[in-house]
C-alpha cells in the first residue's frame, strides 16, 4: 500500500491547526487499523526541513520539521500525522510494517494536459511569468525516480521501519534552475530569469505580494537534502537534476502548458 496525502488542513481563524486536520491526514488515507503486511507513505520533505535555522549540512532522515516553530499549518499537519503513523504502528500495528519516502521538490514530465502546482515554477520561468528568481534553494528529484524508490521500498524487506529521502543532489538556487533551462532549451526559453531577488527586498515585498508571502518560510534558505541512504541501501540511482529540469520543460511545451513565448 502506498499513501500520498496532500491535504488542505482546516485552520482556526487564528491560524492554529485544528486537531481533525491531523486526524484526517492520518486516517483518511485508508483505514490504517486494518493490518497489512507493509505500508508506505509519501511524506515530502515538509516533514523534515521546516522550522530550522539556516544550516550548512544537508537534511537527512534523522531530521524532523520543528512543529513549535512559526510554520504553516500544512507543514505542521504533515509532521504530526507522520509521527502519529509511527506511533500507531509501534503501539497498535499488530504486525503492520511502515516505511516512509520523503521526496524533496518533485519535477518531471507530465502525462497529459493537467497543470500540476509543483511544476508551475518551471512553467513560470519558461513563459517569462517569473521575471526574477526568489532567493531560496531546494534539492530536487524526478517523479520517475520517486516512483522507482517507492517500488524498492515496498519490495525490499530492509526498508520496513525506515524513512528514506528521495533527493537527486545538492540544493539548487532557483536562479540556477533558470540557468539550466536557458542552457538546455536555448531559444525556447528566452524569458527564463537570470537574476535573484535580494533577500531583504524579497522579505519586504512578501508583506504585500501573495506569491512571496507563501514562500516566507523558504526565503533565504537552502533546503539541501541527501538521498545517500536510499542510494546506499536500496540501490536507488536518481537521474541528473539537469536532465529532469529539461525533461519537465520539454513536456510542458509539448502539452501546451507552456509556450516559451
Amino acid at each position: 500500500m502506498v499513501v500520498h496525502r496532500g491535504p488542505r488542513p482546516p485552520e482556526w481563524p487564528s491560524g492554529v491547526l485544528r486537531p481533525e486536520a491531523v486526524d484526517r491526514e492520518f486516517h483518511q488515507a485508508g483505514s490504517p487499523r486494518r493490518p497489512r503486511p507493509q505500508g508506505g507513505a509519501d511524506q515530502r520533505v515538509r516533514r523534515l526541513g521546516y522550522g530550522h535555522p539556516a544550516r550548512s549540512t544537508p537534511f537527512t532522515e534523522e531530521d524532523w520539521t520543528n512543529v513549535d516553530a512559526d510554520i504553516a499549518p500544512y507543514q505542521r499537519s504533515k509532521t504530526l500525522a507522520e509521527r502519529a503513523a509511527w506511533r500507531f504502528v509501534r503501539e497498535e500495528g499488530d504486525g503492520l510494517e511502515l516505511g516512509a519516502v520523503h521526496p524533496v521538490g518533485v519535477l518531471g514530465p507530465v502525462l497529459g494536459p493537467d497543470d500540476p502546482p509543483s511544476l508551475r515554477i518551471i512553467r513560470g520561468m519558461v513563459d517569462g511569468e517569473m521575471a526574477i528568481c526568489p532567493p531560496f534553494g531546494s534539492s530536487w528529484v524526478d517523479v520517475r525516480d520517486v516512483a522507482d524508490l517507492h517500488l524498492r521500498a515496498m519490495t525490499d524487506t530492509s526498508a520496513a521501519g525506515e524513512r528514506r529521502l528521495a533527493s537527486a543532489g545538492r540544493s539548487l538556487r532557483t536562479v540556477e534552475v533558470a540557468r539550466i533551462l536557458r542552457g538546455r532549451l536555448g531559444d525556447r526559453a528566452p524569458k527564463a530569469p537570470t537574476r535573484e531577488l535580494p533577500l531583504v527586498l524579497a522579505r519586504f515585498l512578501g508583506r504585500f505580494t501573495p506569491q512571496l508571502r507563501a514562500l516566507r518560510p523558504q526565503l533565504g534558505q537552502d533546503f539541501d537534502a541527501t538521498g545517500a541512504k536510499a542510494q546506499r541501501l536500496l540501490g536507488w540511482t536518481p537521474r541528473p537534476v539537469a536532465d529532469t529540469i529539461a525533461d519537465t520543460a520539454e513536456s510542458l511545451l509539448a502539452h501546451g502548458l507552456a509556450t516559451g513565448a
